[in-house]
């Protein structure tokens, strides 16, 4: 069986923001086991499992990634939309855009300390689409 569907993330500010509800509230019925594949339609924003118990996690990650990839480099040419763009793709770029998770006993198999994150990388994203594939 496989089955897909797609669905839009709210509108969130910059930062990495806990989703997993969100999502698992989106998808069909899931498989005694499979794999669930998240795709995020967006060059500006990231997909990324991570510490779901203390929010530090979450501003401390959105730090991190405003001090690897700053705004405002002089070596930037992709400037049209904004200051906070160019780094939003290359932030992009690294967290990724997909996630492969999988199903064991009608649920995603997340660690005990492991959520799903968006990574809004843009001062104003808008709604993020996300298409899920559902394998099992």
């Amino acid at each position: 069986m496989v089955s897909q569907t797609e669905f839009s993330l709210r509108p969130r500010p910059r930062g990495c923001h806990l989703v997993t509800d969100e999502i698992l509230a989106q998808l069909p019925p899931l498989p005694r086991a499979g794999l669930l594949h998240l795709f995020l339609q967006h060059t500006s924003a990231a997909l990324t499992i991570n510490e779901n118990a203390d929010p530090d996690v979450r501003s401390d990650m959105a730090s991190v990634f405003d001090r690897l990839i700053r705004e405002r480099e002089p070596y930037y040419a992709h400037t049209l939309e904004g200051d906070d763009d160019m780094p939003a793709h290359a932030k992009s770029t690294l967290a990724g855009v997909s996630l492969t998770i999988p199903i064991t006993a009608g649920r995603p198999n997340l660690g005990l300390w492991q959520g799903i994150y968006l990574c809004e990388f843009r001062n104003h994203g808008g709604a993020r689409r996300i298409v899920a594939t559902v394998v099992g």
